[in-house]
């Protein structure tokens, strides 16, 4: 099926680190509040909310949040602190983000510290450590698809607002979208009839994110054909749950049924609004089951908030106005 307006798949739809180790709602709750105080600037708060989410779980923490929480630190003109999250995860080699930690500018007050040399030197050895065994050169032809793939959908929505989704301009860059999407489908499938579907350990969480990305984005037959080569990777540690989540709900609504995660978003000249979506009262324990995070904070991405009772009243209307397409 082929819904009238379906939504991107852009790196935002997956969360940054993918953790299932459960460590409380309490820990949760002082989580959400912490990075909504970050978004409001309030980063002395954020930073001591993050704080109190970590003693609620005995002091554990997972890495995205303890690097969340150096950022709010960092920009609560608090080094030591700031200092003491980084240290946490980079002297364990939990992290090796080389990249993203050297241009992150929230960070950018701690990089004359002296102990920011020892950071970087840190997260470069876990890079090398972490690369040691990738095929170099199916990452970097991994990489290109990834920029290829995102660059030109985090266009649309600009072009969207300036021009009109039924726009010249419109129909002109989905053209070009689906002309590279095309192109680098050709590739990835290439890749995993020859050699399956690869690991973090061969081409890098970022590669296997692309993976997920191209099949993401290729027709139905093609998703249908490598969705139960994904589901084996995951059961083998080799993709994750998280993005098989947005495949199963993308290839649900492409047959016809409702999806299952509510990943997938529609959008019409009323707004965006969650594509019919099965059992809404229990997705959030569904969503949690496979990594990713409430509903009512991925759709908030799009302006929607989520009520569940609401939804159940317009999901008729929902289901009628995305009707199949043959």
């Amino acid at each position: 099926m082929n819904y009238r307006k379906l939504f991107l798949t852009l790196l935002l739809s997956l969360p940054a680190t993918f953790t299932f180790a459960q460590l409380g709602e309490q820990y949760d709750k002082f989580i959400d509040a912490a990075w909504k105080q970050y978004e409001n600037k309030a980063y002395l708060a954020s930073a001591q909310t993050y704080a109190k989410a970590f003693a609620s779980a005995g002091d554990l923490g997972d890495v995205t949040d303890r690097y969340n929480a150096a950022c709010s630190w960092a920009r609560a003109s608090q080094p030591d602190s700031a200092f003491s999250q980084l240290f946490r995860f980079t002297r364990k080699g939990y992290y090796a983000n080389l990249r993203h930690i050297s241009t992150d500018s929230d960070l950018l007050t701690l990089h004359d510290d002296p102990r920011w040399t020892e950071v970087i030197a840190l997260v470069t050895a876990n890079k090398v450590k972490e690369e040691a065994n990738y095929d170099k050169p199916l990452v970097a032809m991994l990489d290109t698809i990834f920029q290829e793939d995102q660059t030109y959908r985090k266009q649309v929505v600009e072009i969207q607002e300036k021009y009109g989704n039924d726009s010249q301009e419109m129909q002109a860059h989905w053209k070009k979208i689906m002309a590279i999407d095309s192109v680098n489908l050709i590739k990835v499938k290439k890749i995993l009839d020859e050699r399956g579907w690869l690991g973090d350990s061969v081409i890098g969480s970022q590669g296997n994110t692309t993976l997920f990305l191209v099949i993401q984005h290729s027709d139905q037959q093609t998703q249908e054909k490598y969705l139960p080569m994904m589901r084996e990777a995951v059961r083998n540690g080799n993709a994750r749950p998280s993005a098989l989540a947005l495949l199963e709900d993308r290839v649900a609504l492409g047959q016809g049924k409702r999806q299952t995660y509510g990943s997938q978003i529609g959008y019409d000249d009323s707004g965006a609004y969650v594509l019919p979506l099965d059992d809404p009262d229990h997705v959030n324990e569904r969503r949690a089951s496979v990594g990713l995070g409430k509903l009512q904070d991925y759709v908030s991405q799009w302006e929607i908030t989520w009520d569940a009772e609401a939804y159940k009243k317009k999901l008729p209307e929902i289901e009628r106005k995305n009707i199949r397409i043959e």
